[in-house]
């Protein structure tokens, strides 16, 4: 089998073109939750806590001066980003949680009665109670 074509076979396949379409609906809904969190939960948070602007606090190593740009660790966009995870991480379980209790079936069904017996097996089941009891 040539390479060209094997690699067809695979590329053809139904899981990687569902995962390629699920892989562009999630960037898509990424979207949405990264503005559902910098511009809805955060700035609530925000102002519980005095107003702060995670994405502003750093800590500056070295001034910016004549081209040299200004060195410094960003310790607020890693919380941010931290936070940004968590509630996107709790928003996943909660939409998997709602999904999964509509797949569940409200009531397990009751246990199904066993067949009867055919009519063959049942005349010689009596047959053997009989000449049990002859006995």
């Amino acid at each position: 089998m040539s390479l060209i074509k094997e690699f067809k076979e695979f590329a053809m396949k139904g899981n990687v073109i569902d995962m390629a379409v699920g892989i562009i609906i999630g960037a898509a809904f990424g979207k949405i939750v990264s503005s559902l969190v910098s511009d809805i939960v955060m700035p609530p948070i925000g102002l519980l806590i005095g107003g702060v602007d995670f994405t502003d606090l750093t800590i500056v190593l070295q001034h910016a001066h004549d081209k040299v740009p200004e060195v410094a660790i960003r310790y607020g966009q890693f919380i941010q980003t931290t936070l940004d995870f968590v509630i996107i991480a709790f928003a996943i379980f909660m939409a998997l949680k709602v999904i999964n209790r509509l797949k569940r079936p409200d009531a397990a069904p009751a246990p199904a009665e066993p067949p009867a017996p055919a009519a063959d097996i049942q005349l010689l089941t009596e047959i053997r109670d009989l000449l049990k009891n002859k006995s």
